[in-house]
């Protein structure tokens, strides 16, 4: 009875994985949907978000999560933290080219940053800072990782440590200069 989870917890990684060498991860480029401008003809705070969970739905399986996580581990991810900060603005039209920086990660939690550059003329208009934890599908509780997948998160924390740390990560909310509110 025992065997099939055991095997499941020891299977490899999917082979089609990109190399976890890859610093940072290129997670994604896509066109900005139409419906994501809002009144002021660029991309609408809110959508920010939601182009950031494309990336991180590319992300994760990178690390051996997503959907094989779900369904081999029965372990899904839940975002703890999350952080935006917008550098430039994105006009109507421009393309989104996303990367992903791994910043620490622990037996249950990852902390990563995805930032978004125009795709065409590359400047960063914004980063999002996150930190999740792994849940036990069932249980719905937190739960630790499987070593298959702890180890290839080793392996990309290995070329992203050497990374320059983001100016971005960590940033508190505040007004530097005015009266506190």
């Amino acid at each position: 009875m025992l065997q099939p989870i055991i095997e499941a917890m020891t299977t490899n990684l999917p082979s089609t994985l990109r190399d976890p060498a890859e610093a940072p991860f290129a997670a994604l480029e896509i066109a900005m949907k139409p419906d994501w401008v809002d009144h002021n003809g660029h991309l609408n705070m809110g959508y920010f978000m939601v182009a950031f969970d494309l990336a991180t739905d590319e992300f994760l399986p990178h690390c051996g999560l997503g959907d094989h996580g779900r369904k081999t581990y029965g372990i899904t991810t839940m975002t703890l933290e999350g952080h935006i900060t917008y550098e430039r603005e994105m006009l109507a039209g421009a393309g989104m080219r996303f990367t992903t920086q791994l910043l620490g990660f622990d037996a249950k939690r990852l902390h990563y940053m995805h930032f978004l550059h125009h795709a065409g003329q590359g400047y960063l208009a914004s980063t999002n800072e996150l930190i999740t934890i792994a849940v036990d599908m069932k249980s719905r509780k937190s739960a630790a990782m499987p070593d298959v997948v702890l180890q290839r998160l080793e392996k990309i924390w290995d070329a992203h440590k050497q990374l320059p740390r983001p100016k971005q990560q960590g940033r508190v909310i505040g007004i530097k200069s005015g009266k506190p509110i």
